[in-house]
């Protein structure tokens, strides 16, 4: 019965059904029992759908280069897929902005589905279900699907792995460059856009740029750098024309299928150890509330309660190799 269900929903992905499609986002997002059925029915790690990571500090602006990346896509026939990563609420854990108001042009064409996704704490800058709504939207024929970002710092560079092609947006006048390539900022970049060409202080940033990027060790894994404006549409032909160029190298396809896979795979080995240690917890204490009130009173530590899940997963591994 459920997996009838779940081919159901599936169903109502691939056809592109709104309502379905939205509905099926809103159950990965918030961990529904059938989700996992859902996108097991859903996932091809050979898809051909590309997806586009927009990544750089705030006001760098992304939002205006992805609402003029739709546009570019919508001129050239595409179905395009918009994932909009926004700060939690501390109220209700949603999206905070909601759908960015520049995207709002395309709110009444069908043939784009643009969808905000509160991060609910996430480090990355991504909400931490982003990988399986990317999914959800490649499988009802998005392509490109764009990732929105709310910005980045040292730790934020987790679209790097997540999108196919990383486009990392500089721009000048925000503060000291130099900082930002200190930051490893410069690494998840696969296409590195100066926007706001018109903008004072261009020149020495991408003199900036540049001379960070020679220190990279193989100059053939050196990202392109492209001056743009999104306000005025300046040189974003020439960005997708990097991203067309950037796709279509070597054994792209091959590797690209495995990075996804690989991605999620581990994602889910990781979430699953979460689950198994709040088990633990539930079995020794009774709910995590109770186990905090534990470590209050004194009678245990968060340190004591970590070497109880290591002994457990330890005697686990050595009991299988027995067997």
């Amino acid at each position: 019965m459920l997996s009838s269900k779940a081919d159901d929903f599936a169903h109502k992905v691939r056809s592109c059904d709104q309502r379905g499609l939205a509905r099926v986002l809103s159950m990965v997002e918030n961990g529904h029992p059938l989700a996992p059925s859902i996108l097991h029915s859903l996932y091809n790690p050979e898809r051909s759908g590309l997806t586009i990571g927009i990544t750089g500090p705030p006001g760098a602006g992304k939002s205006t280069l992805t609402n003029r990346l739709i546009m570019h896509y919508r001129r050239h026939g595409s179905k395009v897929g918009v994932i909009a990563v926004d700060p939690s609420s501390p109220f209700s854990g949603g999206a905070l902005l909601g759908d960015r108001v520049r995207m709002q042009d395309h709110a009444s064409d069908p043939e784009v589905f643009i969808r905000s996704m509160a991060n609910r704490g996430h480090l990355g800058g991504l909400s931490g279900t982003t990988r399986d709504a990317l999914e959800v939207l490649a499988a009802a024929s998005f392509d490109p699907v764009l990732v929105e970002t709310m910005g980045v710092g040292q730790a934020e560079v987790e679209i790097a792995s997540l999108a196919d092609i990383t486009l990392l947006l500089l721009v000048p006048g925000l503060g000291d460059e130099v900082q930002t390539m200190k930051a490893g900022i410069m690494e998840i970049g696969d296409i590195i856009v100066l926007n706001k060409a018109d903008r004072a202080g261009m020149e020495q940033l991408e003199m900036s740029v540049n001379a960070s990027l020679e220190l990279i060790p193989d100059q053939d894994d050196r990202p392109q750098v492209i001056r743009c404006s999104a306000q005025t549409g300046e040189g974003v032909e020439k960005l997708t024309d990097a991203i067309v160029s950037c796709a279509s190298s070597g054994t792209w396809g091959k590797a690209i299928a495995q990075k996804r896979t690989t991605l999620i795979l581990n994602g889910i080995i990781r979430e699953k150890g979460r689950e198994l240690a709040r088990k633990l917890i539930l079995d020794r204490y009774g709910s995590v509330e109770e186990a905090i009130e534990s470590i209050l009173e004194g009678k245990t530590t968060p340190y004591r309660i970590g070497e109880m899940l290591s002994g457990f997963l330890k005697n686990k591994r050595e009991n299988k190799n027995e067997c």
